[in-house]
């Protein structure tokens, strides 16, 4: 295999990877996505007396900063040295992640290799779904977001099944490939075949069947979405909040009824920072109240920036900032509000944070370098957050909602954590803006569709910008506005009680993976160990 072939497949891998991340092409690309790229590894692998591990690094690096590029090229619309930290992060790790593979294949041969090619993979996306550096967006299991018939089965396993999924069918394809490129028909290539045909379709039978027949669970309910459509970057942060909130309180007018049980706002909708101790007396939460009043059975979920004196008898939390002028210490907040006629507001903090807009990672070594935290309007510097899920309960109907805040929406066990405290559906918003008329938007959306396979819970969602939508309990989009419009919508949805066994259960594909990683290691440490 020549250079010129190697970087060829190597390219090609990362363009078959990027693919499904576009609305245009089918989530089962990737399917076959791995198999350039395994063929130059195999390259490397055959000739392991010739080249070192660290030759086979470049051409991983090539494939994964394309992949990288061509699907999340669209941060650089905020800040182009983000966009350049995001993409060389996760090409690295993604890199690194397959040169241990590839190292492991060495010592141990083709079994345990692709074995642990899987195990690794699955650790490292379990990994950045849990660690305090995060970033999702790249899971394999995400590239079927648009193709929710193929994978209703993610209610028994999460996104990490899909790449579970993803990866034994690339490395039995490729194995299938590998034995006819030698030229050989034997009983064990047509074993291998047999494997291949009943993997790829049982589960997509399975899944084409359970969307055929799943029935919606659960007593109706009325909710309508809120799409102001300010833009973030020249009018949310320079428009008074009075006159914002006019706007959103219009469009809530335009739509409300006497069988309307909620309506939702989007993320930060009121953005002028509300300090919590002062919450039943500011101004934007009064306007929201008399217009609950207005219609006694009503819910209004908004999204707020949010200020919070801490206790200095307390331990200081590494989030906490101090105003000098006032003597104290206060936490800021992405935060959530249910607001009806009682005099209790409840409020829910976003937890999972965007690196480096939200949250510095690693605050605590890093300190010095949260003032380079991107300015997004609203609060700025590492915000808090809360170690529990918390559900908002709505006495009159005897339900409970999930409020997930915007990129918390691409994190299943996060979200199906609300599921264990009784959420009946899920409310999730947002503000797509910031990235502009790119691809994000669109696979924003399609995340939540996951989660509601996931969890069999119906979603309302609320973007600022973006797209506005309902999800019913098997990912399908009911009703959606367009991209850049204000607008208004409502709609009925189910409020579901049962929990999925991914509900229950969570990420543990992601756990088991890791602790074979672990193994794999240990085995190896001690085989060298044995061997001197």
């Amino acid at each position: 295999m020549t250079k010129n072939i190697k970087l060829v497949f190597s390219f090609f891998t990362g363009i078959l990877l990027a693919l499904p991340w576009y609305q245009q092409f089918s989530g089962l690309i990737i399917l076959v996505a791995f198999i350039p790229l395994l063929f130059v590894e195999d390259f490397f692998y055959q000739h392991k007396k010739v080249f070192k591990p660290s030759d086979l690094f470049a051409y991983a690096i090539l494939t994964f900063i394309t992949w990288n590029i061509l699907t999340t090229f669209w941060i650089k619309n905020s800040d182009i040295f983000a966009a350049a930290a995001v993409i060389l992060l996760n090409t690295f790790f993604m890199s690194l992640t397959f040169l241990f593979f590839h190292i492991t294949k060495r010592k141990f041969g083709y079994k345990v290799g692709n074995f642990s090619l899987i195990v690794y993979w699955i650790s490292f996306e379990y990994l950045f779904l849990h660690a305090h550096l995060t970033w999702p967006w790249l899971n394999l299991g995400n590239s079927f977001a648009n193709n929710i018939s193929l994978i209703q089965w993610y209610e028994y396993t999460g996104v990490l099944g899909g790449t579970l999924w993803i990866l034994l069918i690339n490395l039995l394809l490729f194995k299938i490939l590998r034995l006819f490129k030698k030229k050989k028909k034997n009983k064990i290539q047509i074993l291998n075949i047999t494997f291949f045909v009943l993997l790829l379709i049982i589960p997509i039978l399975t899944s084409k069947k359970i969307f055929k027949y799943y029935k919606e669970t659960g007593k109706e309910i009325k909710v309508a979405l809120i799409q102001p459509n300010f833009d973030p970057y020249n009018e949310k942060y320079h428009i008074p909040q009075n006159d914002q909130l006019s706007t959103i309180l219009n469009l809530s007018d335009s739509l409300v009824s006497k069988d309307i049980n909620y309506i939702i706002a989007p993320e930060t909708a009121i953005s002028d920072p509300i300090w919590e101790h002062n919450l039943k007396s500011d101004s934007s939460i009064i306007r929201i109240k008399d217009f609950v009043k207005e219609h006694l059975m009503l819910n209004y979920i908004i999204g707020a920036s949010t200020y919070k004196k801490l206790d200095d008898n307390k331990k200081m939390p590494v989030t906490a900032k101090y105003d000098a002028k006032e003597g104290y210490y206060h936490n800021a907040y992405n935060s959530a509000l249910q607001i009806d006629t009682s005099n209790y507001i409840p409020i829910y903090y976003k937890s999972k944070l965007v690196s480096g807009v939200e949250t510095m990672p690693f605050l605590y070594l890093l300190r010095f370098l949260e003032n380079f935290i991107l300015d997004f309007g609203g609060v700025t510097g590492s915000l808090g957050t809360q170690k529990e899920r918390e559900v908002f309960f709505n006495p009159n109907l005897n339900i409970s909602i999930a409020p997930v805040i915007c990129y918390e929406s691409a994190f299943g066990e996060h979200v199906s954590d609300y599921m264990k405290k009784g959420a009946n559906f899920i409310f999730i918003l947002t503000n797509d803006g910031w990235w502009g008329d790119t691809p994000v938007y669109k696979q924003h959306l399609n995340y939540a569709r996951l989660r509601a396979i996931e969890t069999r819970r119906s979603i309302a969602r609320s973007a600022n910008t973006g797209i506005s939508a309902f999800i019913n309990q098997k990912g399908e989009i009911i009703l959606s506005t367009k991209w850049w419009t204000k607008d208004a919508i409502k709609s009925s949805i189910r409020a579901n009680n049962d929990l999925t066994f991914y509900a229950k259960h969570g990420d543990y594909i992601g756990r088991l993976a890791g602790f074979l990683a672990v193994f794999i290691f240990l085995y190896a440490f001690v085989r060298q160990l044995t061997r001197k």
